[in-house]
């Protein structure tokens, strides 16, 4: 019986031992009509989707939604308190609701929402809110971040930013408070990685306000709004920024400073923490949604570091080399292999994805229609940024979704790798899958958005191989390129589970990765104090990918010619980004409807 089933009996049976039982001998109550329940659960999903987007509103005008826009988040422990009891009764509302009758999908959006507030539940355990910033992110750049996302197009889309503006300096301190609760607690990052989230806040801390990517929205304003509004607007969003904004941004990086990185725990893992192991464990199913454990992982993760490794050898022998670390070394060394600017590194991206667009029919039915573009990772967030993610796009169209190329010390960055990285942040990868499940129909909005982390990064990692089952990777650099970004993900479970689990110090991190992989210092470096920093979020990738092999192959066996790769495809990708249990009952189901 997994959590959810296990929760629902428990409710049902608390509830049905609240209410006397008058006549013993009396038959059950029928469950209520089914036009009714239906219409509780669709006002539940409705009230829930709302609520959630009046508590993140960043999140809201990210999709498009602007009836927040001058609203940012309540930072506080008390406001994570106050949304948790939110969750716990809608908990108990949707589990009390028999879904007996329900079509598949209604079930399947019941059973999501409640995992979700089980997790959330389980999570709060770790207050997870005490650590809020590391070099991968926090509250330094989600503003900028977020105003990159927005549209100015009139003069409340201006107004509704200078409020944000006002709003961000309280927001600071709340978080600064969060974190000195930390710290009392012991609940803080390690010190390396703090040490590289300051000169991130300090860059921001020091600009000019009209440098301020905080003040992006001044560099053009449309024609329809009048010079007077035009001129008020610069005024007063330059004065916000230089006397409320900047000054809260110092504060930040002064308490990261002689406060929070003093405090810094010394050992990388998330063992360090007094309930480290519980927690890793929890992280660990949240971020797969299996019920691996962390030696299995780590043992899959070195067996798929082998393969990988001997599939590396066959291309290096092939191509003249005795063994993988000559062929490496003559990697570094060939500027064919190195863009000889940041504009030729994007230019190599977009090569990739404008021929993989003409080949995307062979391997789906139904396609997005979402446009998409290629851009460079923001200067403040390069030096530690990974080498290329993706953005969605808004649903309406207004923004598309983007892949980020990290151009930072460009011409040390490899070129083989890129055809690799533009499936999966792009397409087939991420910009597919998440543009499809945004314009599905007939699902609640929540499961438009977001999911489960070993779908997405699971598909966007078996997206790398589709490129080479419609014939791409014709260069043997670049199918090689596919291997390292493979082994790469392999490397992941290793040592993520190592400094997690068993305790591994960062250079044995470094170490493996330099034994294992080619991948270039700058990236690697990055990589290591990412999976410091997301404790268990690394291992989806290479989980999730496994499942959906194994799932086609399953079904390729099943079926045998009745099997279609683009309806296999369509299975997997029209209901969004599911857990991959439910996932898999997906797939079964459809190769028992099919093989009848």
């Amino acid at each position: 019986m997994n959590r959810v089933a296990a929760f629902i009996l428990f409710t049902l049976t608390t509830l049905s031992a609240q209410v006397p039982n008058l006549n013993p001998g009396a038959p059950a109550a029928a469950p209520a009509p089914l036009a009714d329940r239906e219409a509780a659960l669709q006002s539940l999903f409705k009230e829930y989707w709302d609520a959630y987007l009046q508590h993140s509103p960043e999140f809201a005008s990210q999709i498009g939604d602007t009836r927040f826009n001058d609203q940012i988040s309540d930072y506080s422990a008390q406001a994570a308190n106050d949304w948790l009891a939110v969750e716990q009764n809608d908990l108990m509302r949707l589990a009390a609701i028999d879904p007996t009758g329900f079509s598949d999908q209604e079930k399947t959006s019941r059973e999501l929402l409640l995992r979700r507030f089980l997790d959330d539940e389980e999570a709060a355990e770790f207050k997870e809110w005490e650590m809020p910033i590391n070099q991968m992110g926090g509250i330094y750049s989600t503003y900028p971040g977020l105003v990159a996302e927005l549209s100015f197009k009139t003069v409340k889309d201006y107004d509704d930013w200078i409020a944000r503006l006002h709003k961000i300096p309280h927001a600071f301190d709340q978080v600064i408070t969060d974190m000195s609760i930390g710290i009392d607690d012991q609940r803080v990052p390690p010190r390396s990685i703090l040490e590289k989230t300051l000169p991130e806040v300090q860059q921001l801390a020091t600009q000019k306000p009209e440098d301020s990517p905080l003040a992006s929205p001044l560099k053009k304003f449309p024609a329809s709004i009048s010079a007077a509004d035009q001129a008020r607007i610069r005024e007063e969003m330059l004065r916000v920024i230089q006397k409320e904004v900047l000054p809260a941004y110092q504060r930040l990086a002064q308490f990261i400073q002689y406060a929070y990185i003093p405090a810094g725990r010394e050992q990388p893992g998330i063992g360090a923490l007094s309930d480290g192991a519980k927690y890793y464990r929890f992280l660990i199913r949240r971020n797969t949604s299996t019920s691996l454990t962390a030696d299995q992982i780590h043992q899959i993760g070195v067996e798929q570091v082998a393969q990988d490794e001997a599939a590396m050898l066959a291309i290096a022998q092939k191509l003249g080399f005795k063994d993988r670390k000559s062929f490496e070394a003559s990697l570094k060394g060939n500027p064919k292999l190195h863009p000889a600017s940041a504009e030729a590194l994007l230019a190599a991206y977009r090569g990739y994805l404008d021929a993989m667009k003409a080949r995307l029919p062979q391997l789906f039915g139904h396609l997005p229609k979402e446009a998409f573009e290629v851009v460079p990772v923001p200067d403040y967030l390069a030096e530690n940024s990974a080498p290329a993610y993706y953005e969605r796009g808004t649903p309406d169209g207004a923004r598309p979704g983007r892949l980020f190329i990290d151009t930072y010390e460009a011409t040390q960055r490899n070129l083989y790798d890129v055809e690799a990285l533009a499936y999966h942040e792009g397409i087939p990868g991420h910009h597919l899958q998440i543009s499809i499940a945004q314009e599905m129909e007939g699902v609640p909005e929540f499961r438009k958005y977001g999911g489960d982390t070993a779908y997405t990064e699971g598909w966007a990692l078996y997206a790398e191989q589709l490129g080479k089952d419609v014939g791409g990777y014709q260069n043997p650099y670049s199918d090689y390129g596919r291997l390292e970004l493979d082994i790469w993900r392999a490397i992941r479970l290793v040592v993520d589970t190592g400094v997690h689990s068993q305790h591994w110090t960062r250079q044995q991190m470094v170490d493996y990765f330099h034994d294992h992989s080619a991948l270039d210092e700058a990236s690697l470096q990055a990589e290591v104090d990412r999976y410091i920093a997301w404790p268990g979020q690394a291992l989806a990738y290479k989980v999730g990918q496994l499942k959906m092999l194994e799932l086609r192959d399953k079904a390729k066996a099943a079926m045998g010619v009745k099997f279609d790769l683009r309806a296999f495809h369509d299975q997997v990708l029209d209901s969004g980004a599911l857990p991959l249990d439910v996932l898999s009952e997906r797939i079964d189901a459809w190769i028992a409807q099919s093989s009848k």
